[in-house]
């Protein structure tokens, strides 16, 4: 735009200055001509040079602004590698996580020899992804520990369970025990009970047969006493035959 404005100015100053020059004589003319000719010359050239200037400071400006080819951004691997490896819950993931590692930092290897001007930033990166596998491998470890832990635990509450039921076993059996040594006992007192009545009515039995026995024994000898004291005894006198003799 400004290479056409100053192009556009210095014919309209010519056609200005060509016709001035045709009012005026010839010797002058020709003079004027010339220094005008020059004039407009000097203001071209001073012209372009200032559009040179103004199109050098644009390309500076542009050129420090301009993003450089090679943006990558080296720090961002080792930061998603561990985030990776952060989110791992079984061996799997964990491998995952490594295998991203593994591969960015075959690909910093070779941005090493490619990309000098970043080659700390390579170097750190490359350090942080070499120590993502290590403690990914770390972490694969202690998963084993841990699901290990987790197993033995299991084992541990099912031993635990089971000594439990054991436990309300002998207890159930115990109080079973005890219940039967109280109704055994109850028995046994009830057994003695009884006995303890049906002696003392045998008891009692015995004594009433035996007073029984005593009396009537006491009554037979009386009789038999009686009739022997009846027989031992001589006949009464017949009234009759005495009054005969």
């Amino acid at each position: 735009m400004q290479d056409v404005s100053v192009h556009g100015a210095a014919p309209a100053a010519q056609q200005g200055r060509t016709r001035e020059q045709d009012g005026a004589r010839p010797g002058e003319a020709e003079g004027g001509l010339q220094s005008m000719l020059d004039q407009g010359q000097e203001e071209i050239e001073s012209l372009t040079e200032m559009i040179k200037d103004a199109q050098e400071k644009a390309k500076a400006q542009r050129d420090a602004l301009k993003v450089p080819k090679n943006n990558t951004r080296y720090g961002d691997a080792p930061l998603e590698a561990y985030a990776r490896l952060a989110r791992a819950k079984d061996k799997a993931a964990v491998n995952a996580a490594s295998g991203y590692a593994r591969r960015r930092l075959a690909q910093f290897r070779t941005a090493l020899h490619t990309d000098s001007d970043n080659a700390a930033r390579i170097k750190a990166a490359i350090n942080q992804l070499q120590k993502a596998i290590n403690r990914g491998e770390k972490k694969k470890r202690e998963l084993d520990r841990e699901k290990l832990a987790e197993r033995r635990k299991a084992a541990s509450r099912e031993s635990k369970e089971r000594l439990k039921q054991e436990l309300r076993r002998r207890r159930a059996q115990r109080i079973i025990r005890e219940q039967g040594y109280m109704r055994e006992a109850e028995i046994s007192n009830r057994l003695a009970a009884q006995l303890t009545a049906t002696q003392m009515e045998l008891r009692q039995q015995a004594q009433e047969l035996s007073a029984a026995v005593t009396a009537s024994a006491e009554a037979a000898a009386q009789q038999y006493t009686a009739v022997s004291e009846s027989a031992a005894a001589p006949p009464p006198a017949d009234p009759s035959l005495s009054f005969q003799g």
